[in-house]
């Protein structure tokens, strides 16, 4: 009589139980924040100024976005944002491309300098040159102007986004590309059909890092944009809690406020955080 093996239990280890638990409490810990920042929203200021707190939130209303909403500040900022953040994307991505191609790729005279250079100039204090990028950015005309503060936050941000993007670069050999020309593609059909997909991932990634740069920036746009029309988001919060500051202070308000500008962020992050995981991953192979 043949006898039947029994699956075999899987041993449960203590260590690892502490480990699952301790990671799960950091992360309640870290999401705690965000969790009362939406509580808060829901509920009206009388709740959120008394002295015993509501952790659920219970006869809760949106009302506190309908305010924000009725105001009519709230879109153009978002409006304002929402332009200066893709621009920054759109640009960094092509030129740090093209700068990561070019230091990966390509052998000429002063490339060890070139790649110091982005590097020191990714470690120059944003401080340091707010007057002068205020008198530029005037003697152009681009004051209160999305292509002004765009123009900036490119600058600020392709350096850092070149390094990223070469790590990737680096990591696909030619030698693909050379294969693919051997069975008839020419330089740029092999590039487009073979290397450039395989650095996707690193784009997105490069991508995320430009896009939470311009759309939290804070200090670099309140140089520039100084007229109320013209705010993005974060200075729009500002003004916003301000405003209210001079009454009292309506935190429910303020968190329904929080919350619209944390939202896009959260949104980005949920339709590319596949790519994102992979591109993090393949830039920390080979750099």
């Amino acid at each position: 009589m043949s006898s039947v093996a029994l699956p075999r239990r899987r041993r449960i280890r203590p260590a690892r139980v502490i480990t699952t638990v301790v990671a799960l409490l950091v992360a309640l810990i870290w999401v705690f924040p965000v969790y009362w920042m939406l509580n808060s929203s829901l509920l009206p200021n009388t709740v959120l100024t008394s002295t015993t707190p509501q952790f659920l939130p219970w006869g809760g209303s949106l009302a506190n976005f309908a305010a924000i909403f009725t105001q009519g500040t709230f879109w153009p900022a978002l409006g304002m944002s929402v332009a200066i953040t893709l621009t920054t994307v759109v640009f960094c991505l092509l030129f740090a491309f093209l700068a990561a191609l070019a230091i990966s790729r390509f052998r000429f005279r002063g490339r060890a300098s070139f790649v110091l250079a982005v590097l020191f100039i990714q470690m120059l204090p944003a401080e340091g040159l707010f007057i002068a990028q205020y008198k530029l950015m005037a003697s152009l005309n681009l004051l209160n102007n999305v292509i002004g503060v765009s123009i900036l936050y490119i600058a600020a941000v392709v350096p850092f986004t070149i390094w990223m993007l070469r790590g990737f670069v680096a990591g696909v050999p030619i030698e693909l590309e050379e294969a693919a020309m051997v069975d008839g593609l020419s330089r740029t059909q092999a590039f487009f059909r073979i290397t450039f997909p395989l650095l996707a991932p690193g784009l997105v990634a490069s991508g995320v890092y430009a896009f939470l740069q311009a759309w939290n920036e804070f200090t670099v746009a309140l140089v520039i944009l100084q007229a109320q029309e013209y705010q993005t988001l974060p200075l729009w919060l500002r003004g916003f809690v301000q405003a209210s500051a001079t009454r009292e202070t309506d935190w429910g308000q303020v968190m329904a406020a929080s919350t619209l500008v944390a939202v896009p962020v959260i949104v980005f992050f949920l339709i590319v955080q596949g790519k994102l995981t992979s591109g993090l991953v393949a830039g920390s192979v080979k750099g």
